[in-house]
């Protein structure tokens, strides 16, 4: 980033931003809510999309739907409208259409009124915690808490100048593009895993070997809530995934009535919803029935077997069951097939995938870092 740009950033950490000729806008004044329904099949649009094309803290729509499968009126987006999930508004999900497309009826088409908002200030003035504090505030029902228009277009927000908007556009512009950038050097390593993977597990030359026959699989089981506690009391317990981190679990309860126990540096995966995490066992644990474990002495091989793991969770989620929560069974687990090459190849093998893996992991901790960065700058601003 360019000096000035730098230069803004401390500016903006530093609290020196000057408020005192902002102006209070209705929502209303600073977008138009497009609503023009159109049938999908008739629209002559090939492209939907839904909320779950919509991605928590992101600008970006990767992912749409195909229109000829829905059914009733859904809405229609124009290139460079914004689509605003108003449904579960706590995921806070806004991104701008870079196509004409269908967009879901649960959701909000917003045109900025450039007379009084410039276009590239507003999303993100919209990912601000100010204005998703006021939306959830305003939002209606249990379940799944839902944003009425009529109430969003009378919420009043200060926002600074248009000349000030494009100065702090641009920064936080040039900020998207280099998390962008980052994106797609991480996509092309992660591609060239899978590539290279490909090669090893699928095209490769070895024994074929079941799981069963290559470590010893531990299949987890919670104790009883009452043997849990926070404060040290037994051996750490994981219950599923959401205690993995990068490589290693963090923990946070125990139990005095220990079940199934791994051991170190035993294989964690998870084994329901979603399917195929993986964590290393940084120490002996008692496992819940979310995950399992899997240990292999050998260490080399261990280490070829993660990688394996890691390429083979598209399988696992395909031969997954359940029709609420996807779960895997020891059996799915155990016949799992794997090609074991000779100790040397193996080795090398093992190597060169952790050498991709390794800059998969740095460039995911810079985005991670570059993404909290802009979160701040905007938080700040408002």
């Amino acid at each position: 980033m360019s000096e000035v740009m730098d230069n803004k950033i401390t500016e903006i950490i530093d609290g020196k931003i000057d408020r005192s000729k902002w102006i209070k806008w209705k929502f209303s004044d600073l977008v138009e809510n497009i609503v023009e329904k159109v049938v999908p099949k008739d629209s002559g649009l090939d492209h939907y999309i839904g909320l779950k094309h919509l991605d928590t803290g992101s600008l970006k729509i990767r992912r749409y739907g195909e229109t000829e499968s829905l059914i009733g009126n859904k809405l229609k987006i124009y290139k460079g409208d914004l689509i605003f999930a108003k449904r579960n508004s706590y995921l806070k999900r806004v991104a701008i259409a870079d196509f004409d497309a269908v967009a879901s009826a649960h959701s909000l088409v917003l045109r900025p009124k450039s007379e009084n908002v410039n276009q590239d200030f507003l999303p993100f003035f919209m990912m601000s915690e100010k204005f998703w504090q006021r939306a959830i505030e305003i939002s209606v029902g249990s379940l799944s808490p839902t944003i009425n228009w009529k109430v969003l277009a009378k919420q009043e927000f200060l926002l600074p100048p248009k000349d000030q908007q494009a100065q702090l556009a641009k920064l936080l512009w040039a900020m998207d593009e280099v998390i962008e950038r980052e994106k797609e050097v991480l996509s092309f390593e992660e591609q060239l895993f899978l590539s290279y993977s490909k090669s090893i597990f699928s095209e490769g030359v070895g024994n074929q070997l079941e799981l069963k026959n290559i470590g010893d699989l531990i299949m987890g089981q919670s104790p009883k809530g009452s043997t849990y506690n926070e404060n040290g009391v037994g051996m750490p317990f994981l219950q599923g995934n959401a205690e993995f981190g990068a490589k290693n679990p963090t923990h946070i309860k125990y139990t005095t009535a220990p079940g199934k126990v791994v051991k170190k540096d035993t294989i964690l995966i998870s084994v329901r919803a979603p399917v195929g995490d993986l964590n290393i066992a940084d120490r002996e644990y008692c496992i819940g029935r979310g995950l399992a474990g899997i240990y292999i002495e050998n260490e080399d091989l261990r280490n070829y077997f993660f990688n394996f793991l890691k390429y083979a969770r598209l399988e696992l989620e395909k031969n997954s069951t359940g029709s609420t929560f996807k779960a895997i069974n020891k059996d799915t687990l155990s016949t799992l097939k794997c090609i074991i090459p000779q100790d040397a190849e193996l080795k090398d093998n093992s190597n060169k995938l952790n050498s991709i893996l390794n800059a998969t992991e740095l460039l995911s901790k810079k985005i991670i870092s570059s993404k909290s960065l802009q979160k701040s700058l905007i938080n700040q601003v408002f």
